[in-house]
């Protein structure tokens, strides 16, 4: 038998869920939940080199797609790939960047529209639309929808990190802006007072704006406006700023700070600090970039820390996302949150006899994603594949549940130029193995085929492994989607009847 190298997992390890995805970076997290669903949409942060080839600090300037990534459990995570935003291949083609996105839907003419507002850097915020939260996406107006011209804007230094909100009353507001003024040497007034945040009424269409924007003037406000309401209040968050002295009650460095109003528009009282910079956690600090969203009941905050990076030796502004609870008292104050690698609990568990995207990903180890080429998935415009796939190499879902019956066979679709296997394997890269699928040449890489192969009946809830094996160096074969078929009741007992 020949001795397999298994791959380690790499920043979110089996028995964390923090952070959210671990194959790649993603910044400036941005929470929806439609059709009980939770979709984060992330600026994406990709590694830039030096001419030796050697990864350098994130300059942020080339970035201009957005990363999404869903779940309907807050542990497994289906990667849908990078949304071309701005420059000449994205939508937007008048914008050159597209960071720190805000999204929201709502009706609009009896059709349920989804809203992604997007800083095109420092200079504006720009807005696309679609029907699903997963696009395709257009750009309705093909300019800025805020910039240096709107009426109420005047002084903020960067004119970006938007929030929105649509109220219950069908009402939409949008918020923005940050920076400090007095360039590299502010004052400690204008590190305490920058002036530089603002609420602003939408249009009914959500694509154009009514009237002035309205000052926010939040204590040592620095970036990330969000905004989510609580109990009939409008809580406004933000990142802290690097400038200035700190002095008793004041927020940290690039902490989250909050504001709570009685309106949309303010005023905001300030309120405290509801989560410290990643550096009191994680050791590794940075800037800080938040959104406050509910899912099944639960209030959550999502933030992004250095912890990939951290684990990859590579603490140059490289971010991801991670998940932990909120909690308020009696009085609606935050209650300071505790953010960890552990993450939050998962709230349902997998169907493994539905079709799951192979990119769907509790742990993994070595691989990446890419376009697919396969045809068939379920969501027309969007598909990716798990590839990279090298001998050791595995990915992992958490809590799939094969009922009383358990399964009879697996089945995934493949492509391949030089074939391997998958072993299925319960509860850890070791455990026990209940089939495992023999992977044949497809006749390329974007060549699919549906495999099957029987696998032993197992009952309950486990983590499930796909363990990458195979003799040839480098990529092994493309992974585009998988499913088991359920063993029916008859078939079980006779086969619990042959094994007596």
């Amino acid at each position: 038998m020949m001795f397999v190298k298994v791959a380690e997992a790499v920043a979110k390890v089996p028995g964390n869920n923090n952070p959210l995805i671990s194959h790649k970076f993603g910044a400036d997290p941005n929470a929806i939940v439609y059709d009980d669903r939770v979709y984060v949409y992330l600026t994406n942060d990709v590694y830039e080199y030096d001419e030796a080839g050697e990864v350098v600090n994130n300059h942020y300037g080339s970035i201009n797609t957005i990363t999404v990534i869903s779940s309907d459990d807050m542990v497994n995570w289906t990667d849908h790939g990078a949304v071309p935003v701005a420059g000449p291949e994205g939508e937007a083609t008048w914008a050159t960047n597209s960071w720190a996105v805000a999204l929201e839907n709502k009706k609009i003419d009896g059709v349920e529209k989804f809203f992604m507002y997007f800083s095109n850097n420092g200079s504006g915020v720009g807005v696309l639309t679609a029907d699903s939260p997963l696009g395709p996406w257009e750009d309705p107006i093909g300019k800025p929808l805020i910039d240096g011209n709107t009426p109420g804007t005047e002084g903020v230094v960067w004119i970006f990190d938007p929030a929105v909100l649509v109220d219950d009353d069908g009402e939409g507001y949008l918020y923005y802006g940050g920076g400090v003024p007095g360039g590299e040497n502010p004052t400690q007034e204008q590190a305490l007072h920058p002036r530089t945040a603002r609420v602003i009424k939408l249009g009914d269409d959500m694509t154009s704006v009514v009237g002035e924007a309205k000052l926010i003037d939040s204590p040592f406000h620095f970036e990330s406006s969000g905004i989510h309401k609580h109990d009939g209040k409008y809580y406004y968050s933000y990142s802290t700023n690097f400038s200035g002295d700190r002095q008793g009650d004041d927020p940290g460095y690039a902490d989250i700070g909050y504001m709570v109003s009685d309106k949309p528009m303010g005023p905001f009282t300030y309120k405290g600090v509801a989560l410290r910079n990643g550096s009191q956690f994680f050791g590794v600090g940075g800037n800080n970039h938040q959104d406050f969203f509910e899912f099944k009941g639960q209030g959550y905050v999502a933030y992004h820390a250095q912890t990939l990076g951290d684990a990859l030796g590579t603490v140059q502004g490289y971010r991801s996302p991670h998940i932990n609870k909120v909690e308020y008292d009696e009085n609606g104050k935050i209650l300071d949150i505790q953010a960890d690698m552990k993450g939050v609990s998962q709230v349902a568990n997998l169907n493994p006899y539905q079709r799951t995207e192979a990119e769907t990903i509790g742990w993994n180890a070595g691989i990446s994603t890419e376009v697919s080429a396969a045809p068939g998935s379920p969501l027309a415009s969007v598909n990716l594949n798990v590839t990279d796939i090298n001998d050791g190499n595995w990915i992992a879902v958490s809590q799939a549940d094969f009922g009383e019956d358990g399964p009879k066979t697996f089945r995934a679709n493949i492509a391949s130029t030089v074939g391997g296997a998958i072993e299925i394997r319960l509860d850890s890269k070791d455990g026990d193995v209940i089939g495992t699928l023999e992977v044949n040449p497809t006749g390329g890489n974007q060549e699919w085929i549906l495999m099957e192969t029987d696998v032993i009946s197992v009952s309950g809830v486990h983590d499930v492994y796909f363990m990458f094996t195979g003799e040839a160096e480098g990529n092994l074969f493309n992974f585009d989607y998988w499913q088991f078929t359920e063993a029916k009741g008859d078939e079980v007992k006779n086969s619990k009847n042959k094994n007596h």
